[in-house]
C-alpha cells in the first residue's frame, strides 16, 4: 500500500489502535480468568499513553516507515500478568487463552474493518452517498474514512501474524510452550530471551517476505474485496 505525509494522519491512529486492543486482549481476558493485576496496573483502557512503547510504538514503525516496507507493525507495552491467579482453567490452558487473545482481537478487527471498507466502497454506495450530499462529501469524508480503514486492516492483520510466530516471548510462542508437555516448555524457557533478536534477524534476512508476506496479502486481499 503506497503511502505519504497526509495517509500519515490515517496510519499512525490506525497502528495506536490495534496495539492497544491488542493488549487489552490480553488484559481483559486474564482479568476474567482471576487474574486482577492488568486491572491494578491501569492497563484496562482505551488510553494509549498507559501503552505506549516508545521502541514498539514510535521508533520501529518509524523505520519501517523510512525503509519503505510493505507492510507497517508495532507493539504497546506488554500487559502484566500473573498466570497463577487463573483459577477457571489453570496456568498452562490459561496462559494459552490469554496468549491468543491478542492475536484473536485483531483479526476480529481486522474482519469488521474489511466489512466496513467493502460495504462503503461498493459503487452503488458511493452513487447513493454522492447524490444525497454531493462529490465533496465523497472526497472529504468517505475517502479519508476508506483510507484509515484499509490501514486499519493491514495493520490488524499483520501485528495478528507477527505474534502468532512460534518464538518466545511473542504471543505463538507462549501458546507453544503452554501446549507442549512442561519438560519442553522448560527447554524453551531460554529462548525468551533471545526472542527479540530472533525476529530482529528475521526481518534483517528478509525471512518475513515469506513468513508473513503470503499470508498477509491473502488475508488483505480477501477483506479487501482486490
Amino acid at each position: 500500500m503506497d503511502f505519504n505525509i497526509m495517509n500519515l494522519i490515517f496510519m499512525i491512529p490506525a497502528l495506536l489502535f490495534a496495539v492497544i486492543i491488542h493488549e487489552l486482549g490480553h488484559g481483559i481476558v486474564a482479568y476474567r480468568l482471576g487474574d486482577p493485576t492488568p486491572k491494578l496496573a491501569g492497563r484496562l483502557t482505551f488510553n494509549p499513553i498507559p501503552h505506549i512503547d516508545p521502541l514498539g510504538s514510535i521508533i520501529l514503525p518509524a523505520i519501517l516507515l523510512i525503509m519503505n516496507s510493505p507492510f507497517l507493525f508495532g507493539w504497546a507495552k506488554p500487559i502484566p500478568v500473573n498466570a497463577m491467579n487463573f483459577k477457571k482453567l489453570g496456568y498452562r490452558k490459561g496462559m494459552a487463552v490469554t496468549a491468543f487473545a491478542g492475536p484473536g482481537i485483531n483479526f476480529t478487527a481486522a474482519v469488521f474493518f474489511g466489512v466496513f471498507y467493502q460495504l462503503l466502497s461498493n459503487p452503488q454506495t458511493l452513487v447513493a452517498l454522492s447524490s444525497l450530499f454531493g462529490r465533496g462529501f465523497i472526497d472529504s469524508i468517505i475517502v479519508p474514512i476508506l483510507i484509515f480503514l484499509q490501514y486499519s486492516v493491514s495493520i490488524n492483520i499483520i501485528l495478528a501474524l507477527f505474534n502468532l510466530l512460534p518464538i518466545p516471548p511473542l504471543d505463538g510462542g507462549r501458546i507453544l510452550m503452554s501446549l507442549l508437555p512442561p519438560h519442553l516448555e522448560r527447554k524453551l524457557e531460554p529462548l525468551e530471551q533471545w526472542g527479540f533478536f530472533i525476529v530482529v534477524l528475521l526481518i534483517m534476512v528478509g525471512a518475513f517476505k515469506f513468513i508473513i508476506l503470503p499470508p498477509y496479502m491473502f488475508f488483505t486481499s480477501v477483506l479487501l474485496g482486490r
